[in-house]
Parts: C-alpha cells; sequence; structure tokens
C-alpha cells in the first residue's frame, strides 16, 4: 500500500513549499533549479524548469503537451487513441512514483519502448516466452555487468542472433504497451519530441493495432481469470475427453500436471496470455481443469498461493460492479487488525487484488523475527483472504459467494495453519 502522506508538501501563506513527507522530500531534491509557476486550475500546481531567465528554451527539456493523472484501469487507452491519430512524434512517460515506462511515438507508429519494470526488461521478456532458459538469462545477465546492452550480450555469448534480438524487442514494447494501459494509478506526460539515441532499435508498430489488441486483452482477461485466476495455478487434463481442438493441442500435449500456466507459457513459447486463452478454451471444452498453486517453496510460496484466491475473488467482484466496495472493506480490515499494514507494506495490493510475494516474505520478518515465520504467514493470510471471500459474498449474495468458495476451497485449505 502506498503512503500517500509520505508524497505531500504544504505551501504556507507566504508562497513557500515544504516538504512533509520523505517521498516530497527526495522528488524536491532531485529537481533543484529554478522553475516558472504555470497557469493552472487552483487544484493543480504546474511548473516546468526554465533556469534563472525564465524562458522556454531546447536546453530547458521538452514541452509538454499533454499530462494528467491515472485513476483506474483503461484511463491511458484514449491517450494512446488521440496520439495515434493526431500522428504527434514524441515520448509518453508514464509513472506511479516506483514504475516508470515511456513510449516513444512517431506518425501513428510506436517506434520504441523503456522500462525500469524487471518483468518487462529484454532478458525477462525473452525468459517469460521461453526464447531463452534460466540458465542462459542468468549467463547473459552476469555479462551485462560491464555496462553491456542484454541482446549485445546475448548476440556475443552465442546464445542469440541478431534477428532473434530485434523480434523479441519488437515483443517487448507489445508488452510495455499492454502493461500501461492496465495501470490504475499514477501519472502521464506526453512530451514533444525525443532522442533518437534512446531507442535501442527503432521498430514501426501501429499505435493503433496495439490499443486495440490491449483492449480485447484487458476484456478477455476479466473472462479468464474467473476460471484461471493466476500463472501461479496448475492446469490437469480430463481424461477420456478426447482430441482437442487442433489450434490447442500444442498447450494441451504440454500439461503434465505439474507445470503452472505461466511455466507452460515459456515450453510452448506462447507466453503466459495466449497460454490462458488456449487453456480457457480447453476448460470451457472440459478437456482441462485448473488446480490451485501448490504451496511448497517457503513463504513467497505462501503468498502466491493466496494470490490465486485474491485474483479470483476481485475478479468475481469487478464483473459484479463491487470490486471498489471490496477493496474498501479489506484496506479497513487490514487497518483494523493493525499487523497487516506492516505485513503488506509497499506490497500491495495491487488492481487484481494480489500481493508482491517477496516484499509480504520479507515484511513477515519484521513480524515474526524468524520464529514460526511460515505458520504465522499462513495464519494472517488466511485471514486475510477468508475476508475477502465473507466481504465478497456480502456484497454478491450467498450464490456467487457459493461458486468462489469452491474455487479458493483448496488455496484456503493450504493456507490454514497448523495447530
Amino acid at each position: 500500500m502506498k503512503d500517500w502522506r509520505a508524497q505531500l508538501i504544504r505551501i504556507d501563506s507566504r508562497g513557500e513549499a515544504h516538504p512533509i513527507g520523505t517521498v516530497a522530500s527526495q522528488r524536491m531534491r532531485a529537481r533543484a533549479g529554478t522553475y516558472r509557476i504555470l497557469p493552472a486550475p487552483k487544484h493543480v500546481v504546474f511548473m516546468r524548469y526554465t533556469g534563472e531567465d525564465g524562458r522556454r528554451d531546447a536546453s530547458d527539456g521538452a514541452v509538454v503537451l499533454l499530462s494528467g493523472e491515472v485513476t483506474a484501469a483503461g484511463t491511458l487507452c484514449d491517450i494512446l487513441a488521440l496520439v495515434a491519430q493526431t500522428g504527434w512524434r514524441g515520448e509518453l512517460v508514464v509513472s506511479d512514483g516506483e514504475q516508470e515506462r515511456s513510449i516513444f511515438f512517431e506518425q501513428g507508429n510506436v517506434v520504441g519502448a523503456v522500462t525500469n519494470v524487471e518483468e518487462e526488461r529484454l532478458g525477462s521478456v525473452l525468459y517469460r516466452f521461453g526464447v531463452i532458459t534460466e540458465a542462459q538469462h542468468a549467463q547473459i545477465a552476469a555479462a551485462t555487468q560491464g555496462g553491456k546492452r542484454f541482446g549485445e550480450a546475448a548476440i556475443e555469448l552465442g546464445v542469440l542472433k541478431q534477428d532473434e534480438i530485434y523480434s523479441s524487442i519488437a515483443r517487448q514494447i507489445e508488452e510495455i504497451v499492454f502493461a500501461i494501459m492496465t495501470m490504475g494509478d499514477g501519472t502521464f506526460f506526453f512530451l514533444d519530441g525525443f532522442d533518437e539515441s534512446r531507442l535501442v532499435s527503432r521498430h514501426t508498430v501501429s499505435a493503433n493495432a496495439l490499443l486495440m489488441d490491449g483492449v480485447t486483452r484487458m476484456d478477455e482477461l476479466r473472462y479468464f481469470q474467473q476460471k484461471i485466476p493466476s500463472a501461479e495455478h496448475v492446469p490437469f487434463r480430463i481424461e477420456n475427453r478426447g482430441t482437442p481442438p487442433e489450434e490447442f493441442q500444442g498447450v494441451y500435449s504440454a500439461i503434465d500436471g505439474s507445470q503452472s500456466v505461466g511455466e507452460l507459457g515459456r515450453q510452448t513459447g506462447l507466453g503466459e496470455f495466449d497460454t490462458t486463452k488456449a487453456l480457457y478454451a480447453l476448460v470451457q471444452s472440459q478437456h482441462v481443469t485448473i488446480h490451485p498453486p501448490r504451496v511448497s517453496g517457503g513463504p513467497t510460496a505462501l503468498v502466491s498461493a493466496a494470490n490465486g484466491a485474491l485474483r479470483a475473488i476481485f475478479s468475481a467482484a469487478h464483473a459484479s460492479g463491487k470490486a471498489d466496495e471490496l477493496r474498501a472493506n479489506l484496506a479497513s480490515f487490514a487497518v483494523g487488525a493493525g499487523v497487516y499494514e506492516i505485513l503488506f507494506r509497499k506490497a500491495g495490493p495491487d488492481d487484481s487484488g494480489a500481493l508482491d510475494p517477496e516484499l509480504v516474505a520479507a515484511n513477515s520478518l519484521l513480524i515474526t523475527g524468524g520464529a514460526e515465520q511460515a505458520n504465522l504467514l499462513k495464519q494472517m493470510l488466511h485471514e486475510y483472504v477468508s475476508f475477502a471471500l465473507f466481504s465478497a459474498g456480502a456484497a454478491m449474495g450467498s450464490g456467487a459467494e457459493g461458486e468462489l468458495a469452491k474455487q479458493v476451497a483448496a488455496a484456503l485449505a493450504g493456507l490454514r495453519p497448523q495447530g
């Protein structure tokens, strides 16, 4: 959960700005210099760097053509559509304070993208789509320590060829664009023009095509998550159901009852979304059933198991128009219980209701000191997921709660503490 107070600044009656929180102080220190305050609505402060002369010079930074707040998933779809239609050349910067992405546009096309989000970096994309193995990823990452780009290091090591890197960067661009479309909180700025040297390689991907694909993906995911809540869930074949349609046989044949959705995406090379799409069709045709994540591997695995249940609950609440009510009830529950504020610090929940497994696991050590960490974490996650199920059921009705309870029963059983 974000600490909103850490971002506060107070402007006193003399017009002097004082940072209240640590985040606000850090951001102001990083922008030391002379700014011009521009006309804006009374509830907004808009300043841009000009230097002491007060003039907007080329050396003072790109002109802001558009800017605004992101308050819900899908907000940026309209901005992407506008930029595609106008054919502007520039950089769309999207940030939530921690994650930052830039999309570079020219004549209605996306020509490049950069990100600081680890799972969207080139190495992670190559791994998630099964282009490289985990060992190869580690080998190439080690070779980048001297400052080389990941793709350059992969070519020098003989792991990949130039054409493979080029096509994978195009896929990375798609993943970054789709990610900003689902952002539910943050700010965006469209800056006039961009520095050509920031492009790792130049591509020409239709912004309108990306927009249509992204909207379709967002709509489909809402349906898919009702049956396949997360990439950690494990598909199983249903025996004696005959041969599935040819287009899904690649995924079907790879199912072994041990690999998760994400692992199948790597093995087949389809990635998580297309694998989920195929599995959804196989579930509908009753060739496949989906089991909750296996609860093994320590605290992070426990959080991942809880995430599967939470995503299923939030997906159902979203479909019923009750997601905001559920989110508010869970926030109140977490505050009332006290200790959840420490457990979930900077760890979510995100828009899907999921928590960051690594951060929750680390935060749990602050509570337990390492003693009985797994059992206490189980207890807290079990109570949190149980309340989420109760709250969603109260909002959606007993019929919906019964169906949800079936979906998350295995996860709750795995989270039940000992003794």
